[in-house]
């Protein structure tokens, strides 16, 4: 449809013309968005070209106007960005409703009232926010109780770590993600939830509730080195192995050494790693002054270091270190900075899910992520 008739539509019937209208126009903003990001212009020749376009990608954005289907632009060289979803997406919703709610609780401060300001909420009530909250319930409850369909070969756990008001106090509280690698190479968020524990109990509860939606087929976790987590994978996954985040690992070791020997450590670290006969060995190595407690924590962990083996070579890098969810960690901390400190549980899970579903959908309509066997 032509601009023209979309206007004209509009004068006739302004109700039922808008929502095209709109998408007219949003799918016109993130054209000239892929425009700037290419260098060129459709079928364009220019040497100021740096990507290539390759198609389109319907993707639905809620509104207040209601449900739109947008045509994303792909680029072939890198993602392409849009600010179209950044400014209407359900994440969106979910940060006005965190920091409206700790406005009218009376925790506001001056940056609240600044950023209300800007979000243009003149008047504030709790039934406003309650409207807002309860929109933002069903989506939290939908994707937290939705089916898994895949077998699921890889499964990632890890944790962020968020400020929430507790009465008169704030605290930190881990919210654990877990995603997974399904049998068709694809990526899928599978679950979230705030941890009261890390006991095994807490971790057995999560992944019944994972295998009740559907979770199966799981043969590799890949974690930080939460015993819980170990324990729960032994009970709830038998015939499947636990493989100790290898990024995580890193950390613990350089946390047990004196800062001038983090270099020596790395360099010999990283030669042997890959090889469980040379960790060992590297254990014993470091069974000398300054290096003792280095040496321990590979102990702890050697039953888990080289698990990754057992799978394709062209997998290893990827499903040994939990960075495929240290992503996700980054963009809720990078989404939640606005809000600071969350109101209460729900708010912080309100924001978490929108930003997660956002992600889930480039994963499972973006490209493989692992070369599967057939």
């Amino acid at each position: 449809m032509e601009l023209y008739d979309l206007i004209s539509d509009y004068l006739n019937d302004s109700n039922v013309s808008l929502k095209p209208l709109i998408t007219y126009f949003l799918n016109e903003v993130m054209e000239q968005e892929a425009i700037e990001q290419s260098g060129a212009g459709k079928h364009e020749r220019s040497i100021t070209r740096t990507a290539h376009r390759n198609g389109y990608r319907d993707r639905s954005l809620t509104t207040r106007h209601g449900e739109l289907t947008l045509k994303k632009p792909q680029l072939r060289d890198f993602p392409f960005t849009t600010q179209v979803f950044e400014r209407y997406s359900r994440t969106e919703k979910a940060i006005e409703n965190a920091i409206v709610e700790s406005y009218v609780q009376g925790v506001s401060t001056r940056k609240v009232e600044k950023i209300i300001s800007q979000l243009g909420v003149e008047s504030i009530s709790r039934s406003r926010v309650s409207r807002i909250a309860q929109d933002l319930d069903k989506t939290v409850h939908g994707f937290m109780n939705k089916p898994i369909e895949h077998e699921i070969k890889y499964l990632y756990v890890d944790a962020t770590y968020l400020k929430v008001r507790d009465r008169v106090r704030y605290v930190n509280k881990a919210v654990f993600i877990v995603a997974g690698v399904k049998n068709d190479g694809y990526r899928e968020i599978l679950g979230v939830k705030i941890a009261d524990s890390e006991e095994a109990m807490f971790w057995e509860e999560m992944f019944t509730d994972l295998k009740k939606r559907g979770l199966r087929g799981v043969e590799l976790v890949i974690s930080d080195g939460h015993k819980g987590i170990q324990r729960a994978v032994e009970r709830q996954f038998l015939g499947a192995s636990w493989q100790m985040c290898m990024v995580h690992l890193e950390r613990l070791i350089l946390k047990k050494l004196p800062r001038k020997h983090h270099k020596e450590a790395m360099e010999s670290f990283k030669e042997v790693q890959d090889d469980q006969t040379k960790l060992l060995g590297l254990m014993v190595e470091w069974d000398r002054p300054g290096f003792e407690k280095a040496a321990e924590t590979i102990e702890r962990f050697q039953h888990g270091l080289t698990n990754y083996q057992a799978f394709p070579k062209e997998h290893w890098k990827r499903i040994k270190t939990t960075n495929m969810v240290e992503i996700l960690n980054k963009e809720v901390k990078r989404r939640s900075k606005v809000v600071g400190a969350f109101p209460n549980d729900e708010s912080l899970m309100r924001l978490v899910v929108a930003v997660l579903i956002d992600q889930n959908e480039n994963w499972i309509t973006g490209n493989r992520y692992l070369t599967m066997e057939d």
